[in-house]
């Protein structure tokens, strides 16, 4: 696919796409002058610019190469990419089949075939792919800024690459910051009025994530809007690769969505109206607080009513398909992640970006600089309320923590239980936490329903933790609780002292870092263990 022209695709005389005032006064183009001719840019230059970010990316991230499989790499995505590499099955069965689209497992098969496997080269395939997508949200800031004094469209990628968010995410081998890059890109075509090469661009997202189908929907919508049906049809394109997959997985596991428990978890199960309500103030609160957004928030309110930039044809779309894409995010996904709101990011930076131009001098280098420092601390300091562990660089010490209790029990004989992901931890090597699987007894949590069944069939070993970031025991109070309680049936964990009380079973050894804990408790009556690590 060509690349795009960091000029605008749309003709200044007409100037819908334009960025300017003028530009949104002046009338429609015309048909006939859809796709009209851009001073191109040397491919050298993309080249220039994916590189300098590469570079960066890659030496920032170079010290946790090696850090283990996290979380959901290791409970669906690097299974199901093994099972191509290994198998040449896109559907996976070495790992429950779901929803999402092969394509990024596909590349990381590829890649895994032409280098070999190995956790290090994985990272740096997926920080491959994240600096084409700094490089494709810089582009949509260069075309989103287009009007505005200034640099602003520098800001929204040094933004982006420093936030704790993408971070993180730009080296796990998870979905959302590819499709973040696919959807920058197909944005940035669409308000350069190449509709068809936006539709290829969404087919390459949908096949990434399945939610990326706010794109298309989006675009096909302001299309009809603006009376142009031919050019909306393109958008079609993508819903039949979708479809497509979908009838593949219904084939190959016999159901349209995998399996039944993700449908439900999915689709049903966020719908409540206490979930549906307290997801959507998550969202605003991650975007537009969190992590020192607030600074641009600031700006953007002010921006709003005095910059004229915002309501730009260009703009609407674009704060249009962001709308939708966090609803749509919200609405489906139980597991309300940070990480489903990646595709949005770009564009959150880059309106915080121009709304620091509404700014005076003083005030803009206040906000930028507060909103600068905010960011990079959030890579390194946690919040004091419970977060993904993924959201920043908190990841890495759970999987040290995992690594530490893995080589403990590779000491320790006998049946192992614990909850995920732990259980998938020492059950294969590929993960990069134990030389060979064990035998593991998978708990669905450690509160007291999970751990009565094992009162008759005591394991040898038991590794408790706990997923929760909760340094103000914020879920031990009343309130919280109830609420927790009544909208996603919570039940308090039992500590690992209780746990041994129940089943007879001692801490032999505890580790914490950084506020983190894990234990591993063996049997009572076991003389079989190793008292000291």
């Amino acid at each position: 696919m060509k690349l795009p022209s960091v000029k605008s695709a749309w003709n200044p005389k007409t100037a819908q796409g334009s960025s300017s005032n003028a530009g949104f006064l002046a009338p429609p183009p015309s048909r006939t002058g859809l796709g009209a001719a851009r001073q191109g840019v040397r491919p050298q230059s993309y080249v220039l610019v994916w590189a300098v970010i590469a570079v960066f990316l890659l030496v920032a991230h170079s010290p946790i190469f090696e850090v283990p499989f996290f979380w959901d790499e290791v409970g669906q995505f690097i299974p199901a990419s093994l099972d191509i590499l290994n198998a040449g099955k896109w559907i996976p069965f070495t790992t429950t089949p779901n929803v999402h689209p092969p394509l990024v497992m596909g590349f990381l098969a590829g890649v895994w075939k032409v280098f070999g496997f190995s956790i290090a080269g994985t990272r740096i395939a997926m920080l491959v792919l994240a600096a084409f997508g700094v490089l494709f949200s810089f582009l949509l800031s260069i075309d989103l800024s287009r009007g505005s004094p200034g640099a602003p469209a520098i800001m929204a990628p040094v933004l982006l690459c420093i936030s704790p968010l993408f971070f993180a995410q730009s080296m796990l081998a998870q979905l959302d910051m590819p499709a973040m890059g696919a959807t920058s890109l197909a944005l940035l075509l669409f308000l350069q009025n190449r509709f068809r090469a936006s539709a290829v661009a969404c087919v390459v997202l949908v096949m990434i994530k399945e939610t990326g189908i706010a794109a298309p929907i989006v675009f096909a919508a302001w299309l009809l809007y603006e009376k142009r049906p031919r050019e909306a049809a393109w958008f079609a394109l993508p819903f039949v690769f979708l479809g497509s997959w979908l009838v593949a997985l219904k084939l190959g596991s016999g159901h349209l969505l995998g399996n039944a428990g993700f449908t439900n978890y999915n689709l049903f199960y966020p719908l409540h109206p206490a979930r549906l309500t307290l997801a959507l103030l998550r969202r605003f609160y991650y975007l537009f607080v969190g992590s020192g957004h607030f600074f641009g928030t600031a700006a953007l309110i002010m921006a709003l009513r005095t910059m004229p930039l915002f309501q730009s044809r260009a703009w609407k779309v674009t704060a249009s398909f962001a709308a939708f894409q966090v609803l749509l995010v919200s609405a489906l996904g139980g597991a309300v992640l940070e990480r489903y709101l990646l595709p949005v990011m770009p564009i959150l930076y880059t309106a915080f970006a121009l709304s620091f131009r509404a700014l005076l001098p003083t005030q803009r280098r206040i906000a930028f600089g507060g909103l600068l420092v905010c960011l990079l601390i959030a890579n390194f300091i946690n919040p004091v309320y419970p977060f993904p562990f993924e959201n920043n660089l908190s990841f890495v010490t759970f999987t040290e923590l995992q690594s530490e209790a893995a080589n403990a029990v590779f000491l320790t004989p006998g049946v192992i239980a614990t909850t995920f992901p732990m259980t998938d931890a020492l059950k294969r090597p590929d993960f990069g936490y134990i030389d060979r699987p064990r035998k593991v007894i998978r708990l669905e949590d450690f509160t007291a329903a999970s751990i009565a069944p094992l009162i008759g069939k005591k394991p040898d070993v038991l590794i408790v933790y706990s997923t929760e970031w909760d340094p103000l025991h914020l879920l031990e109070s009343a309130p919280v609780q109830w609420v927790m309680q009544k909208a996603y049936g919570y039940q308090p964990p039992l500590t690992a002292g209780r746990i041994g009380e129940l089943l007879s079973m001692r801490i032999v050894h505890s580790w914490t870092r950084r506020g983190m804990k894990m234990s591993m408790l063996v049997r009572a009556t076991s003389a079989a263990h190793p008292t000291t690590f």
